[in-house]
């Protein structure tokens, strides 16, 4: 069986359940790590929301999750988990919390995996600084990782 832990930042939709189950012809497990936008890098991500035009993200950019958006967050995860699983995949989820790259590492490590896939909207400031999180795992956890753009359900 093919392992592979997938990174996001919001609930998957359909054409990303789609997308991620059908990129191996092997059965794959996937470990899902839920990562919502959080101050990391503000101003990176401020500089990409006006980048893409999304002014109003630009200015309401928050902190880590907490409240409410930590049970958004939740919720998006466990929905992202079950869609993978009606996919007919088997999965596992969590929240990564304050340090991503140290439970990333950690988590290829333990399951053995095979590749990382982080599946994000697209950071255009972030990555052409390579300060993305796709860029920085590289650096990090030792198995090839894909840089996917999550899909909108909406489009």
């Amino acid at each position: 069986m093919f392992t592979s832990v997938l990174l996001i930042e919001q609930q998957l939709s359909a054409a990303d359940v789609k997308f991620v189950t059908t990129l191996h012809d092997d059965e794959t497990f996937f470990v899902v790590l839920m990562q919502p936008r959080g101050s990391e890098n503000r101003l990176l991500r401020s500089l990409d929301d006006i980048a893409l035009g999304e002014l109003e993200q630009a200015v309401h950019e928050g902190g880590e999750p907490e409240g409410e958006e930590a049970r958004q967050a939740a919720l998006a995860l466990e929905h992202s988990v079950q869609s993978l699983r009606a996919a007919g995949s088997e999965c596992v989820g969590q929240l990564a919390g304050g340090h991503p790259l140290t439970l990333l590492r950690s988590v290829v490590e333990q399951t053995h995996a095979d590749e990382v896939i982080v599946l994000t909207a697209p950071h255009l400031v972030e990555e052409l600084l390579h300060l993305d999180w796709a860029g920085r795992a590289r650096h990090t956890v030792g198995v090839p990782v894909l840089k996917l753009y999550a899909h909108d359900d909406e489009r």
